[in-house]
């Protein structure tokens, strides 16, 4: 069994070129253990949330109504870690590099995998990621500071209330990559078109007017530099869920720690809506 404290907080370099099923073959092995970003360029990431069976009608819901924040790109059957439409392989137990696991609310283990946590009447949602969409950006010239730095995204709890459903509801979650005016422009023209793993950003500079105070201290990921020619561009994120379940204090859920993704085998080309 793995222990994500056996990796220190560290990551095993992996090559960017690594295709999914080599890439998740890693990770069961315990040889990556950080952010999957940048990894398998091509195919499409998902966070994660897994709740019992009572309460996978209400977060279906939650999620519909939040589809910036949480666009399901993935459903098992309960019981099942399987999603045979994101890749025929895939062990959601063991296939990402880090998971969180709640109790009432409160984190109470972040393992590296979650066979010991596994039940029968657990449903499992894999919901779309901005790193998806950042293999767009890239390939049109725009740069991203996490990535060139080696560091998770940036990630903050807003003001900015999302739609409730049944006992789920909370603060929408954004993450952030610093731009310039005129990259933030051609940012919002390109992520426009990938709905499905978060589309268009929902908020640009004035972090004040969504709740931030300082963008020094993201809540989730690791903060970046924002240089006097840069503006911030806020993202909805799926780390949402994590936010929602604090608020909502289900009895059990777990989820993707943030920024360590399920990479799928899905190309991020089949998620474009243009």
């Amino acid at each position: 069994m793995r222990h994500a404290g056996e990796a220190g907080g560290g990551t095993a370099s992996l090559p960017h070129e690594t295709a999914p099923e080599a890439a998740r073959a890693a990770i069961r092995a315990g040889r990556h253990s950080g952010s999957t970003a940048g990894m398998a360029p091509g195919f499409v990431q998902g966070n994660l949330a897994i709740l019992p069976r009572a309460l996978a009608g209400d977060f279906l819901r939650f999620a519909l109504r939040n589809p910036k924040s949480c666009p399901i790109i993935g459903m098992s059957e309960p019981g099942s870690p399987h999603v045979p439409a994101l890749g025929a392989g895939i062990d959601l137990r063991t296939d990402l590099p880090r998971y969180r696991v709640w109790r009432n609310g409160e984190c109470i283990a972040e393992p590296a995998e979650i066979r010991e946590f596994w039940r029968d009447d657990l449903v499992a949602f894999v919901i779309g990621c901005s790193f998806s969409f950042e293999e767009a950006l890239i390939e049109d010239g725009i740069p991203l500071r996490h990535i060139a730095c080696g560091s998770n995204v940036a990630m903050y709890r807003t003001s900015i209330a999302c739609a409730p459903a049944g006992p789920f509801a909370g603060p929408m979650v954004v993450s952030m990559r610093p731009l310039r005016p005129a990259d933030a422009i051609r940012a919002i023209q390109i992520t426009s078109r990938f709905p499905a793993v978060h589309g268009a950003p929902v908020h640009i500079g004035m972090p004040a007017m969504i709740g931030i105070a300082d963008l020094a201290r993201p809540d989730y990921g690791d903060p970046v530099e924002i240089r006097a020619d840069e503006l911030p561009v806020f993202w909805a994120c799926g780390v949402t869920p994590q936010a929602v379940i604090a608020a909502a204090r289900p009895d059990f859920a777990i989820t993707h720690y943030p920024g360590s993704m399920l990479i799928t085998d899905i190309r991020n080309s089949k998620l474009a809506a243009l």
